[in-house]
């Protein structure tokens, strides 16, 4: 006990800042002095002129890719640093193709697969035998899929795995569990028009992809009274067919006997007719200025939005770039002039949108108090408009280029993620080597290119500029912009006639 208490005193005064007694000015002194504070050869003179050598090759794990005949595609990764064993299971069907009048199914669906158990136990006691175990299994509902992911240590693999293929093959939904999960969604929709950002993230997608859209669809409270236990089960047989199904383990295990295992579990199951996704059409928003009243608030969200690209598109890298340099981070020029110059923004930033299977929401956003509102809007719009007039430097595009590369690697610093990722092409089509794809495309980027997709994609006569906060402190009014469609935002209680 003295030892340690001796040794936290030490430790205090080592933390601490000394004052030292001063009697005299400290007196100047020169290179000559002290010969070893003068510019030396060989050694740079400030932190400016360190070399920086040029990024490693990258390389990544690639996971194994093994398809079974009856359609099913696994992906096997080794990672020896942990006992532990990580899956997921990607199902084909989300949220998009969910009917109109029930949405929300989904949300149910994937919430209710894993706490409803199966015909074997119920989800309370799945949780007993989990927990008994560290173990976890979750089941999710996605925009375009569905999900279930397990993780366990390494020899509780051969318990836990059974669970998967029971909730594959059994699953129960038991009526408690869907009641509790519609209640749990009823509660999310009554507090939706809570918080300023959240209305304003919701009614821009709107904006950008039309209320009806299923990218931009909200659940009500009639949509999820509508969702049965009979709608549920009819999901899980369409979607859940091997042919539908791709898996992605990752942990401490040898690829050739985990190839083995999944293959005597998978492989028998019959194929089953291949999901077909829902066609959506995409169409440009209509141009104007739109307006959300929330009178108990005393700042403003600001949103302009377009249709943006996808990811295949071949101007992808250097819109990211742009992005970065326009919207991105703390040296872009929004951040650096709107917010640190002017003052102007709590926060602020945006660009192209991109996604992998549809056009991406082009997206400029900015938070300010409400007496800067219209003063917000113009400096956004005026920002914008200065990148479409070309000029971006090279010191721009090379801080740009650095900040994206040197951050992209701490995304895929781990074999989970580099699997995760290599799963997200597969899904979506994309070739196996995108990850490697992506550096030497954002390399090859010329400031050229970034004054080129900016006068191409860049259109702020085509925005849907969205307006959410309290108007009577505005510091002019928004009709000074042109004509102003306000959004009514009242939470329906039942389904409107003619919808």
């Amino acid at each position: 006990m003295r030892k340690a208490l001796v040794f936290a005193i030490l430790l205090g005064l080592a933390a601490s800042p000394v004052a030292l007694p001063q009697t005299s000015a400290p007196e100047k002194t020169t290179s000559a002095q002290h010969p070893k504070s003068a510019a030396t050869p060989g050694i740079p003179g400030s932190w400016e002129q360190v070399p920086i050598p040029p990024l490693h090759a990258f390389k990544p794990q690639e996971p194994r890719r093994v398809e079974l005949p009856n359609g099913m595609v696994i992906f096997l990764q080794e990672d020896h640093e942990l006992p532990l064993i990580d899956g997921t299971i990607r199902i084909r069907g989300g949220a998009r193709d969910e009917p109109g009048e029930k949405v929300g199914l989904t949300s149910i669906y994937g919430e209710v697969w894993r706490i409803g158990g199966t015909t074997n136990k119920t989800g309370d006691e799945l949780d007993d035998f989990l927990e008994s175990r560290a173990a976890r299994v979750e089941t999710s509902g996605g925009i375009d899929s569905t999900f279930l992911s397990w993780s366990s240590l390494k020899e509780d693999f051969d318990e836990v795995f059974p669970v998967i293929l029971d909730l594959l093959e059994h699953p129960e939904f038991r009526e408690d569990k869907i009641t509790l999960a519609k209640r749990q969604i009823a509660s999310a929709i009554s507090r939706r028009n809570d918080d300023i950002d959240d209305i304003a993230g919701r009614e821009a997608t709107k904006l950008a992809y039309g209320p009806e859209n299923p990218y931009a669809r909200t659940a009500e409270y009639y949509t999820v009274g509508a969702v049965t236990r009979d709608d549920l089960l009819t999901w899980h047989k369409q979607t859940v067919v091997p042919n539908n199904m791709m898996l992605g383990i990752t942990g401490d295990f040898d690829s050739a006997a985990m190839e083995r295992r999944l293959r005597q579990a998978f492989a028998a199951l019959p194929k089953g007719r291949p999901y077909t996704s829902t066609t959506i059409a995409f169409h440009e928003p209509k141009p104007g200025m739109y307006f959300i009243e929330k009178s108990d608030v005393n700042q403003s969200e600001i949103s302009m939005v377009d249709l943006g690209i996808e990811r295949k598109n071949p101007d992808y890298y250097a819109v990211v770039a742009m992005n970065e340099i326009l919207g991105g981070g703390f040296a872009s020029r929004l951040f650096s002039n709107l917010r640190t110059k002017e003052g102007l923004a709590y926060s602020v930033g945006g660009g192209v949108g991109s996604a992998f299977d549809h056009p991406g929401i082009t997206n400029f956003g900015m938070g300010t108090k409400s007496g800067t509102t219209a003063r917000g809007v113009e400096a956004l719009k005026q920002q914008i408009a200065e990148l479409i007039k070309g000029g971006v430097t090279e010191t721009e595009l090379k801080r740009a280029k650095d900040s994206i590369l040197n951050s992209f690697i701490f995304e895929f610093d781990s074999k989970d993620k580099v699997l995760a990722e290599r799963m997200r092409y597969e899904f979506y089509g994309y070739p196996p080597n995108f990850l490697e794809l992506f550096r030497a495309g954002i390399e090859k980027v010329t400031t050229a290119d970034v004054d080129r997709v900016a006068r191409k994609y860049l259109h702020p006569e085509k925005l849907a500029v969205l307006v959410v906060g309290n108007s009577k402190d505005f510091d002019r009014d928004l009709a000074s912009f042109g004509k102003v469609t306000s959004i009514d935002i009242t939470i329906p209680q039942q389904k409107k006639p003619g919808m």
